[in-house]
């Protein structure tokens, strides 16, 4: 079993990375290709140094330690990490799911952390090419977390792999598998145990927020028709 999670940030990503890696039989890679993007586009993110120092910065060489390290892995996969040339080969050895959220939330949630965020860096066009590429069970975040033993079971089924209710908390705090940049993206998924309630409305945005989720609604919906 390897199983591949591809979502866009602040999509609820990290909690289920520590969802699945509580089960006890994967081992988590927290997005491996993150160096590597980095490197390539030498654009500005939070904890930049840090990330290029860990790497590994040659997608290649990320694309051969997913082949290495065999079964019993789950991969935490920014779609957006993907630019053209990365190789994706490596992809049919895994069992794919996609991790969507309503854009709305994401811009909402992304701006506290990062300023301006542009249609790339969420990565909704990026993940519905993905899709298309790795299809697999697609799951919204809300859903999950309105019902997370219903959406964990269900998810589980579409997978082909049993349900295990350890996947329903996990401990407080930092995880040894966290990337380095979890002091910054990470701080309120370390003080939970769990999935957090059931959200609310959808923000209401203004302007080049406004502008910037609609450009990502029809990539987000497409997928969303799919959701388990």
């Amino acid at each position: 079993m390897k199983i591949a999670m591809w979502s866009g940030p602040r999509n609820l990503s990290t909690a289920m990375m520590y969802s699945f890696g509580n089960r006890g039989d994967l081992r988590p890679w927290d997005e491996p290709f993150y160096a590597a993007y980095l490197d390539k586009t030498n654009l500005e993110h939070p904890m930049q140094a840090e990330i290029l120092a860990q790497g590994p910065t040659d997608p290649q060489a990320v694309a051969d330690q997913i082949a290495e390290r065999g079964d019993g892995q789950f991969l935490k996969l920014m779609t957006f990490h993907m630019l053209d040339g990365f190789p994706m080969d490596w992809g049919q050895d895994c069992q794919h799911f996609h991790l969507i959220r309503h854009p709305a939330r994401v811009i909402a949630s992304y701006s506290q952390k990062r300023e301006s965020p542009t249609l790339k860096d969420i990565g909704f066009a990026a993940h519905l090419d993905i899709y298309r590429r790795f299809p697999g069970p697609v799951v919204s975040s809300y859903d999950i977390r309105l019902d997370p033993r219903g959406m964990l079971e269900k998810l589980c089924n579409a997978l082909g792999v049993d349900f295990d209710p350890a996947m329903l908390s996990w401990p407080k705090g930092p995880k040894p598998f966290d990337g380095v940049w979890a002091p910054h993206w990470y701080d309120a998924v370390h003080r939970s145990t769990g999935f957090a309630t059931a959200e609310g409305p959808l923000p209401d945005l203004r302007g080049r927020d406004a502008d910037l989720c609609a450009a990502a609604l029809p990539a987000y919906e497409e997928m969303a028709k799919n959701k388990i």
